[in-house]
């Protein structure tokens, strides 16, 4: 505990006293230095009326404002007995975590109070001690998450670059074996548009890994478009159908790269939901969400009619290690793109029904047109001045 009690004896006698039940206590003559002291390990502080200024005071609170968000150290403040004094009053609304103690004080009363203030501190810390954790462990899911994402990808890349390259591989044997230039000539287009394909896939993946760290204008219809290249010939030879249904959408400040994963990832699980001959349907659109201050923005929604999601696991669906596929993925997919729609300021919801007689999921994504608090307010302001022409926002 730190004491700041710089008149009489009272800092000796309240040492002593905490000294003798096994508190470590230190004393300081002014409350300046007790504010410098308070930030070296300080558990709680013990402050007496008198030495307060009110100058002092205001120093207090800008200080303790400036607390992390699971600290809130606990003052125990000493007053003078009879009537409330101008700085109790002062002081009660700026420390929020504060006791007041009228002396004459019993010494077993400031002793279980200081108990109180460090059982209560202990467990400031041990949240601290959590929020520390958590944060490890969610940065180590990410890098998981997105390490599986790149195995599923590269998968999909080598099925999709494959199938090409053995008809150029059969092509060019046929251009050797043909009789005529005009056969030679036909055989050659139909190798260079294969190969063009090619180049085209691995254009669409590369952006995934090219994309710049800081928020842009993104168009999210290119970022669905992107992910349908790399899904095409799944799509083709499970005999599912893709329906298209791009309205009118304006660009939106965000990371683009992130997007692309979220979208990866939902128009990943609705092809699997569906396995053979269903329906992905996709609408993007421009949208006026009601809520959080009624906000301009994009609303993507990704729909199949595959095998729903079991109503147990639909509250928890974008909960981290949750899976609708068994011990087969890590669970790790549907809460990673709800971060990213988090960090982007925007809400994902879903709505499914298993069948019969009709079943599938829908997932709709809400994404407004510019980013607040921890986008970059320069680049944001940029990009503002760039695209000034006002946008009309119809309601999807």
């Amino acid at each position: 505990m730190l004491v700041v009690a710089p008149t009489g004896r009272d800092s000796e006698m309240i040492c002593n006293l905490l000294t003798g039940q096994d508190i470590s206590c230190f004393a300081v003559p002014t409350a300046a230095a007790g504010l410098v002291e308070s930030d070296l390990g300080a558990a709680g502080v013990i402050l007496v009326e008198e030495v307060l200024t009110l100058r002092d005071i205001a120093e207090w609170a800008a200080h303790l404002a400036g607390q992390p968000s699971w600290s809130d150290i606990p003052i125990i403040l000493l007053t003078i007995p009879g009537e409330r004094s101008r700085r109790k009053m002062l002081a009660q609304a700026p420390l929020e975590n504060l006791v007041f103690l009228e002396r004459p004080v019993r010494p077993e009363t400031l002793v279980s109070t200081v108990e109180a203030a460090l059982r209560g501190r202990r467990r400031q810390y041990q949240i601290r001690d959590y929020l520390e954790e958590r944060a490890v462990t969610e940065v180590a899911l990410r890098r998981s998450e997105k390490l599986a994402v790149a195995g599923r990808l590269a998968a999909s890349m080598a099925h999709e670059i494959n199938n090409p390259l053995a008809s150029v591989s059969n092509l060019l044997y046929l251009i050797g074996s043909s009789n005529t230039l005009y056969e030679s000539k036909q055989y050659g287009e139909t190798a260079a548009n294969e190969l063009e394909r090619v180049s085209e896939l691995v254009s669409h993946t590369l952006r995934f890994y090219k994309e710049p760290a800081r928020p842009a204008m993104v168009h999210v219809t290119e970022v669905v478009d992107s992910a349908l290249m790399i899904y095409q010939s799944r799509f083709v030879s499970a005999g599912i159908a893709v329906e298209r249904d791009f309205r009118e959408n304006s660009p939106i400040l965000a990371k683009a790269g992130e997007l692309r994963h979220m979208v990866l990832n939902l128009i990943g699980n609705a092809l699997e939901a569906i396995q053979r001959d269903g329906t992905v349907k996709i609408r993007v659109s421009n949208t006026r969400e009601l809520r959080n201050g009624a906000r301009n923005g994009v609303r993507l929604t990704i729909a199949d009619n595959g095998s729903g999601i079991h109503p147990e696991l639909r509250t928890k669906i974008f909960e981290p290690f949750v899976s609708t596929k068994g011990n087969t993925r890590s669970g790790l997919g549907l809460w990673m793109s709800s971060e990213i729609v988090r960090r982007h300021e925007g809400t994902i919801q879903v709505k499914s029904r298993i069948p019969p007689p009709y079943g599938g999921t829908v997932f709709s994504v809400f994404l407004p047109l510019y980013l607040s608090g921890d986008a970059d307010h320069a680049l944001q302001d940029q990009l503002t001045n760039e695209h000034a022409k006002p946008v009309e926002i119809r309601m999807a």
